[in-house]
């Protein structure tokens, strides 16, 4: 299918209404940074800075505010829609009755039988067989609260899912997989999303299925890319919540359209969320919900799902130009992470130059009271960004021109190792506490997640070449945005 003929079917009208409803309260960002005395924020997603009128300030005086009026309205508006404020209570949304669970499944008896039992109280339930061989087996799993459908050959979780978007009749529609588990009071802070009529999909944490147990499920259970962490977040491509599983989330059936594109095997989730972004719908990743789900812990499945991981980019790619690129650099910070990779002395020295001259450049287009001081800090970000963004590239997504750079040269073989090892420990230490029932040491987490990158890489590079594309291979610039008066 041709990519206009694609975007043409898959396509749906964004929200009718964007008005936020009284009583909802929202609160800045932990990330979110306050400069020049309070009257600009720095955040977002993607990151941008934005100036506050004097009402906004007011408002924001002390973290946070409750919609009452027009202003406070256009406001909340303003900040969630960029992702520097995130919603924290207010008016309830729709009820458990509002919602169609739909449950895709293949041969998986017991786990489709755990799940039914943990989902509690919704409007309807529709399990889709999708060609399992004991049909029996499945409907008794099911129960009798269930609705199942059938394919009688197996076509894939995306054409199970649109065979259950289409039965369902309730506003909301719930996607759980046969592999996981949600946890008492999953859905509330989920249906507490669409109080906003923008949103058209909210989506849980997923964490680790107890118990933890063996190396693979101790490092899963901290690192799992389906684990997108502890932080609410408005989900945007080219951000840190850029996509959300379909293993588990919750779409407006309008905003749903045509649902899953059933030609991707891989990536069919973060091809929605793409699709829900370019038609105006908001989406929100919001961990007060948990949902379990049973990781693979075995070697040999545990690598390939993460190569066919990778693959998926390509198609991403295609579809989506310059939405999952592997860096997002400007032009001062790849030369930053170039001089980085050069690790000389001069080279230290030319950093910091081209550093300052980007700040001097920036400070003359910033209108703050404190533009120096601003622009170090937004050159700083970038710079610390792009070197994070480097270390992935070298282990990540261009190991295979890091191998044929270590064959040929001693220091390049220096300093990947000295990348790898790094960056392998730094990242053990920043998620080694994520959950408290696994506690990697540092030495299988580096091995695992060097293995990790390892297997997305070779998939990325692999889909690539199925594709006849350096679509998924190519950075790309910043979204860095100045937001207007807020």
């Amino acid at each position: 299918m041709g990519v206009a003929t694609y975007a043409a079917r898959m396509r749906t009208p964004g929200p009718p209404d964007t008005t936020l409803p009284d009583g909802l309260r929202v609160e800045l960002d932990r990330r979110a940074r306050r400069v020049d005395d309070g009257a600009v924020l720095l955040g977002g997603a993607p990151p941008r800075m934005l100036r506050l009128a004097p009402a906004g300030r007011t408002l924001l005086a002390g973290g946070g505010f409750t919609v009452d009026g027009p202003t406070s309205r256009a406001l909340a508006r303003r900040l969630l829609d960029v992702g520097i404020a995130h919603p924290v209570d207010g008016p309830p949304g729709p009820g458990p009755d509002a919602v169609t669970v739909v449950v895709p499944v293949q041969d998986r008896v017991d786990g489709l039988r755990r799940l039914v039992a943990a989902i509690g109280g919704v409007g309807a339930l529709v399990v889709v067989d999708d060609g399992s061989a004991d049909p029996r087996a499945i409907r008794a799993a099911a129960g009798p609260r269930a609705t199942v459908l059938r394919h009688e050959v197996g076509r894939g979780a995306s054409a199970a899912r649109n065979t259950g978007l289409r039965a369902a009749s309730t506003p909301l529609v719930a996607f759980l997989d046969s592999d996981v588990v949600p946890e008492p009071g999953w859905l509330a802070p989920l249906l507490a999303a669409f109080a906003d009529p923008a949103v058209g999909l909210a989506a849980p944490r997923i964490v680790a299925l107890a118990p933890v147990v063996g190396r693979l499920g101790r490092y899963e259970a901290v690192r799992s890319s389906l684990d997108l962490g502890p932080d609410p977040a408005l989900i945007v491509p080219r951000s840190r919540v850029a996509y959300v599983p379909s293993a588990a989330m919750v779409v407006r059936r309008d905003a749903a359209g045509a649902g899953f594109d059933e030609d991707m095997h891989v990536a069919e989730d973060v091809d929605l969320v793409l699709r829900l972004h370019a038609d105006g719908w908001r989406m929100r990743y919001a961990p007060g919900s948990r949902v379990a789900h049973d990781h693979r812990t075995t070697l040999g499945k545990w690598w390939w799902r993460k190569a066919q991981y990778g693959t998926g980019a390509a198609p991403l790619a295609l579809r989506h130009r310059g939405s999952v690129p592997p860096m997002v650099l400007s032009p001062t910070s790849a030369a930053v992470a170039g001089l980085a990779l050069v690790a000389r002395p001069w080279a230290v020295a030319a950093a910091g130059v081209v550093g300052a001259v980007a700040v001097e450049r920036l400070s003359r287009r910033l209108d703050v009271a404190h533009p120096r001081a601003t622009a170090a800090r937004l050159v700083g970000l970038g710079a610390l960004g792009a070197l994070s963004q480097t270390a992935d590239a070298v282990t990540r997504h261009y190991w295979p021109l890091s191998v044929a750079a270590c064959a040929v040269s001693r220091g390049a073989r220096r300093r990947v190792l000295a990348v790898a090892l790094g960056e392998g420990l730094l990242d053990w230490w920043r998620h080694r506490d994520r959950d408290d029932r696994a506690r990697p040491g540092p030495v299988e987490h580096l091995v695992a997640h060097r293995l990790d990158d390892l297997a997305y890489g070779a998939g990325l590079w692999w889909g690539a070449a199925a594709h006849r594309t350096t679509a998924p291979l190519r950075p790309t610039g910043p979204a860095v945005r100045v937001g207007p008066n807020g």
